[in-house]
This record gives C-alpha cells, structure tokens and sequence, in this order.
C-alpha cells in the first residue's frame, strides 16, 4: 500500500495545504470550484477564515438561490477580490479526490466537448456519501456472568469472552439463538453497549483463497500480467481467448497481485446486473465478493459502496461503465471484460466509451489496464499490431475442450414451414439434443413477440405517437411497446383505423414467438425465455440463469444478453434464429459486431468438452461473417475488416464525430443544422457530412438531424468541432445540439 493511501484524508489536506500557500499570503483565499452543472469553467469561491480546502475537497457552496455540491479543483481563480466572492458554505469529511481522478475529468471533459461539471456529476452522483457512515449500536462483554447459564446462553458467552464487539443480531445469528436470549443477558448486566463501526460493504478478498489450477497456457499469460502489475507502470494488455479459454481464471492471478500490494482494483462488466456466475466465480476464487456498482443498486448500498471506495476499504469493484467515475483512493489495476461490447458506450448527457475512457485512467493513473474478449474490437486489434497493447492469447480452451462444430442453414434451401420461423434441420438437432438430455439455446436479438403489429384489411401499422419506431407486441404483458421511449398500449381487438375485428396480425418473430413455436413442436420441453424486459425484472433473470446451469431447462430462448459470458455446462447446441439480422444496416461496424455476437452465442455451446453444434439459420451463406463464424478463420475476417476500414479512413484509421441537433419541431432541427453545416470551417483534413434525417428521425417527440464528421487520424476534431460551434447558430427555444465523439450508433 502506498503512503499517501495509509494516511488519513486530513493529513492528506495537511500535505495539500501548500498549493493554496501562495494566495493565502496574499490575503487572496479563493479557490476554483466545479460545480455538477453545464458550465464551460470552475466558479471561484472565498474561502471563510479558518476553513482548510485542497484540491479535491468536496464542499457545499451557494449558486443562485440555492446550495450545491462541488469539487475545489487545482486550476486559476479569477480576478476577483475575494470581499466581492460568494463563500463555501462547509467543507464535507471526505477524503479529497485523487489529483489522479481530477485530472481524468478534466480530460474526459476536453474529449468529449462536455462541461466539466457535467462530467464531475457523474463523480458527486450520491451527495449523501460524502458525511461519515453513523456508527452502529452494539454491545460488549462487561465481565459479568449470567446468573443461570442455559446451553444457549453458553453459546452466547463463548463468543463474547474475547472482548470484541457485536450487533444483537449478529450475536444472536452467530450463536444460533434467538435475539430475546441476547437480550435476556443484557438484562442481567452481562453486556455493555457501545458504538461499532459501520461494517465493511463486503469482506476483504483473499487472495490465497482458492488458487486455481491453470494450464500450461493461462499460466504463461497470467504470469506476463502479473509482471505488469508489479510494476506499478502504465501498459494495455489484450487478452485474446477463445470462448472458454478460461481469461477470468487468468485476470483474477493479476487482480490477487493488485491486492497484495494493497492497491485497488476495478473490474468493468457489460451487463453488471446479469453476471451473477462472474460474482460467483469471484468469491470461489478470493472467499469475498467484489463489491458491485450498477442502476440496479439500491441507494443505501451505492452511498456506502462508494464511500468507502473513497476511504479505500473496498478492494475490488465489479461494476458497470458509470463504476469508472468512482473515487478510488488508490487504484492500482483496471480489467475491461468483454472489452469489445457496445454497451460500454454511454450516450446520455455525456457521451464516452469506458473501454477506451479506462485507458486514458490507467495512463494517468500510472497503471495497468486490461482489455479482455474472445472477438476483440478492431480498435484493439490495431492497437496490438502497432505494438500500442501487449497481445496475450488463450488459443484453446480449459482443459482442452473442443469449439462447436459450426454450420449455415441456408434458408433458401430448407426454409420453415408457412407462418414458422425453425427450419426442419434446427428442428432435427433440438429434437436430438433433447434425447440425449442435454441443453439448446435458440438465440434471436429482438425482444418481444413480434416487431410489427398491422391491420390485414387496411394495412394500418401500430406506431409510436412519439417516436418513429413501430410498436412491439410484448404478448405476455399483452401490451405494444415501443422500445425508444417506453410508451405502451394494451393490444386491442380491432383496428383503430378501420374497426375491423380479429385482423390484426403480428409480422416477424421475437423471442416470445419463438418460445410459441418450440412449445408446440416440443411440448414436454422445459423451456425458459431470457429478455431484459420480462416480468420479474434483474432477480428473476439471475435466478432464471443459475437454474439453467444448474440443468433445470432444456430448452432456452433469449436475447443477446444470453451471449455474454455466461457458463451452461449442459448446453450442447445454439441455433441462431436470423444471423442476418445485425447486417441489415448502414452501420460502417456492422459487419465487426454481427461477427463478434453470433461468435460469442456459438461459444455458449460446448464449454465443458462435451460435443457441441452451432446452427446459424441464413439467407446469405456466403457472406464473409458467415464464412468466418464457420470457419473459425477469425484471423482472415480482422485482415479484411481492418484493411476495410483503412481505405475508407475509418476508425482506428481515421476520426469520426457526429453533431444529433434536435428539436421540438422538424423545421427548427433542419434550419439549426443546416446553419452549423454552414458554420463548418474549411480544412484539408476535415469532412462534414449531411445534415440528414436520422434513421430515427423522432424520438419522444423531438425530430432529430445528423451531422457526421469526417476526419484523417491526425485531425483534431475536438478544436474543429469547437470552432464550428462557436461560429454557427446559437441554441435557442426548443433546439438542442449534443456531441458524439467516436460514435457507436449511427441511430
């Protein structure tokens, strides 16, 4: 553990004191202070006679009528005679924020063209984390003896000889007896209460738990991150496994040495809220869960997660992309799973991308980072060929378990029968697999029972009012919905156009209708469908997905969060419904993601070397994803992928940016970005391309338009951009521009 990690934060503000000297002594006193709003630059505030502030003290101060909270940054005040400042209200006993992690801000600000506060927001999202946990009541041995000692009360009193403390409850769990017995000895004059201090939010992990027995390959990888964690220096590690190969096993020998030298470590997830066997997998190996951070967290244990990441107590955190904003107190090792999913992208408010944002904290942090995935992004592979990561490959699975023998169904040639969606070869291997008593997977990306409801007499199509996206019949709620905005509508028995009764026909299948279908064909079949939004919400898919481990289904149906990472050691077969669906649109990645989600759902078969079989049911058999997948050349799919995109100029080859103007009305969004598609400066090295309509022109009631920038690797498009706005139409009235930089979605 380092120094500065073991001293108190007041020390720490102590040591800090020096970078206001300077000012003090001129009677000065003002500090820089971000405030969570959209503003382009700190406020400065007076500091009150006999108050002590450093940068990264977190403090309350008055803007406008009200109080907020901020951070005291490290940059110029302005000058302003401090009579003339508004003061900071109080100072919060918190530990201040690493210089690191001001500096993350600030960076991931500039990036992004985001306001600092607005970045520092996701920073101070739990302001009552920032006073101290209450102490808890509890009682202690007083030296007295029970006057009659009962076999319960000797169970109590063997625990409490040592002198520690206890809650009553805790006590009483401890002993396995009812709290009354506790109570009746506090009674008695046997305890005394004291005050304990708040437990920690999980134990703390061991890392000679469980060691585990790697193979001769995991081994040599885990031993080059282990190295790389020893150093206490900036790298990037790829590490590229096969589905199986066993890559968490082989990260967690890195994440033990972080802990041996008492630094703190984060663990970035996709689906956080659907990785119970990652959890599990975790406290198996260190005898302790990590502690989680994601939306589904219930307040109370968010304020108490992060206050004491920011005290440094909790040691390893599994969380989702927002866990990036924590305050750690000493991070010393960041692992980006599945480092290549879209999820990792945020586009609300403040747009980033934690796989790459979690390299740009390792670098200024001054420690490694990990990137793992069996179909790494194109981004990273270029990054290993340039030699800017190390590559570190998994090319078998644990205990050498065979791949699944993957094939195409061509759909031309064996299509479903009328009004189905399985083919009869799909069909024969389910048939089969049940048999031998073992698992399928059927696999569609689309939620719900149908993408399209419409009226066969008058062909009236059920859409959103406030988005341009056609209502999904969800047919276990019985409800349409639309998956942009949430709106919803019971399904109704006639059509509102026409009012022609039991016309209205679903068109398409999602996973409902597949479930519909494999339960007529296979009726003993114990079937469970996994979606996002079923009923039940995150509790009911983690206990969905430890019973299909557990062999409790035969048959399962679900959505692409079936794909991630999750370990079904009965499951022999994955048929994929449409694997052409993720190809049909404009999307410059789309070939790259279709390619990396039909690899990962093929890889859920097979994994404990049982004999597997991946069906992929196509209309384009030749496509090169198809080959590839089929293949397993992956190889021979990233040559042609990357050398694609090199002659276009796209990412990692070049640079995009996209400006999304929306507005109240369709007018108002096109005029405003047509004048800043005016607005644009000249440059050799820039493009701006369109305004255009979005695919998705209207989204809960604002129209929306699209401006894509286009620029050569070395362009700097944060200044472009900047200028462009500067110079072009101000936002007025309903008018909203927002900033992507590195955009994920073309949408």
């Amino acid at each position: 553990m380092s120094k500065d990690s073991q001293t108190s934060h007041k020390q720490v503000q102590e040591k800090c004191e020096a970078v206001f000297r300077p000012d003090l002594r001129k009677g000065q006193r003002t500090v820089p202070v971000l405030v969570p709003m959209p503003a382009e630059r700190p406020y400065s505030y007076a500091v009150p006679e006999g108050m002590s502030v450093v940068p990264g003290s977190i403090v309350r101060v008055p803007l406008g009528p009200r109080e907020v909270v901020g951070i005291v940054t490290d940059g110029e005040t302005d000058t302003v005679d401090a009579k003339k400042l508004r003061s900071i209200s109080a100072v919060f006993d918190c530990p201040p924020v690493e210089p690191a992690m001001l500096r993350f801000v600030q960076w991931a600000a500039d990036y992004t063209l985001s306001a600092p506060g607005m970045v520092a927001r996701m920073l101070l999202r739990v302001p009552t984390a920032f006073d101290p946990e209450p102490p808890i009541p509890g009682l202690r041995h007083a030296g007295a003896q029970p006057g009659r000692l009962t076999d319960a009360r000797a169970r109590v009193m063997e625990l409490v000889e040592d002198g520690m403390a206890w809650t009553r409850s805790g006590l009483a769990h401890a002993a396995g007896v009812s709290t009354t017995v506790v109570e009746g000895l506090k009674a008695q004059g046997v305890f005394e209460e004291v005050m304990i201090p708040p437990p920690p939010v999980v134990a703390l992990p061991d890392i000679d738990y469980a060691r585990a027995d790697l193979s001769p390959d995991q081994q040599a990888a885990a031993d080059m991150l282990v190295a790389n964690v020893s150093t206490q220096a900036f790298s990037v590690s790829l590490l590229d496994g096969v589905t199986g190969s066993g890559k968490t096993e082989v990260y967690f020998e890195a994440v033990a040495k972080a802990i041996e030298q008492g630094r703190q470590v984060l663990i970035l997830l996709p689906e956080i809220a659907l990785t119970q066997q990652f959890l599990d997998r975790f406290h198996n190996r260190f005898g302790a869960k990590p502690a989680e951070w994601h939306s589904d967290l219930a307040p109370r244990m968010r304020e108490r997660v992060w206050r004491q990441v920011a005290e440094g107590k909790v040691k390893v955190v599994a969380g989702a992309r927002s866990a990036l904003f924590l305050p750690f107190r000493d991070l010393g090792l960041i692992v980006v799973d599945e480092e290549h999913d879209p999820a990792y992208k945020q586009e609300d408010r403040v747009f980033y991308n934690a796989r790459d944002m979690a390299v740009v904290r390792g670098h200024i942090g001054g420690f490694p980072v990990v990137l793992a995935s069996a179909t790494p992004s194109v981004e990273s592979q270029v990054n290993a060929e340039q030699g800017r990561y190390k590559r570190i490959r998994l090319s078998s699975r644990y205990a050498e378990a065979a791949m699944p023998d993957l094939k195409t169904i061509d759909m031309r040639r064996s299509p479903p029968p009328p009004g189905r969606f399985l083919s009869p070869v799909l069909s024969g291997a389910i048939a089969k697999t049940l048999e031998r008593k073992e698992q399928a997977l059927l696999f569609l990306n689309r939620r719900g029972y149908a993408p399209l409801t419409l009226c066969r007499v008058c062909g009236h199509r059920f859409q959103c009012p406030s988005c341009s996206s056609w209502l999904v019949e969800h047919r276990f709620r019985g409800q349409l919905m639309c998956h942009q905005c949430g709106y919803h509508e019971p399904v109704p028995q006639s059509c509102p156009e026409c009012g022609t009764l039991d016309h209205l026909v679903a068109c398409g299948p999602g996973v409902e209708r597949i479930a519909e279908e494999t339960e007529a064909a296979f009726p003993d079949a114990r079937i469970i469908v996994l979606s996002s939004d079923l009923l039940g919400g995150v509790k009911r898919l983690r206990l969905e997905l430890d019973a299909i481990a557990k062999g409790e289904a035969d048959i399962v149906i679900g959505t692409q969060l079936v794909a991630k990472g999750h370990n079904f050691p009965d499951m022999t077969l994955v048929g994929v419904i449409d694997a052409d669906l993720g190809l049909a649109n404009g999307d410059p990645r789309a070939a790259e993601r279709t390619f990396q989600l039909l690899n990962q759902v093929t890889g859920r078969a097979g994994r404990t070397g049982r004999k597997s079989l991946g069906l992929l049911q196509t209309y384009q058999p030749d496509h090169p994803v198809m080959r590839a997948i089929v293949s397993g050349d992956a190889a021979a799919f990233y040559a042609r992928e990357i050398e694609e995109r090199e002659r276009a100029g796209l990412p990692p080859f070049g640079r995009l940016a996209a400006l999304i103007v929306s507005a109240n009305t369709r007018a108002e969004a096109e005029s405003h970005a047509r004048g800043v598609r005016r607005a644009a400066p000249s440059s050799p090295e820039i493009a701006v391309l369109g305004p255009a309509e979005a695919p998705l022109a209207l989204i809960r009631g604002r129209h929306r338009f699209r401006l894509l920038i286009h620029g050569t690797k070395r362009a700097d498009i944060q200044a472009f951009i900047r200028a462009l706005l500067v110079a072009g139409p101000k936002e007025r009235g309903s008018v909203r521009v927002q900033v992507d930089i590195d955009p994920q979605s073309f949408l």
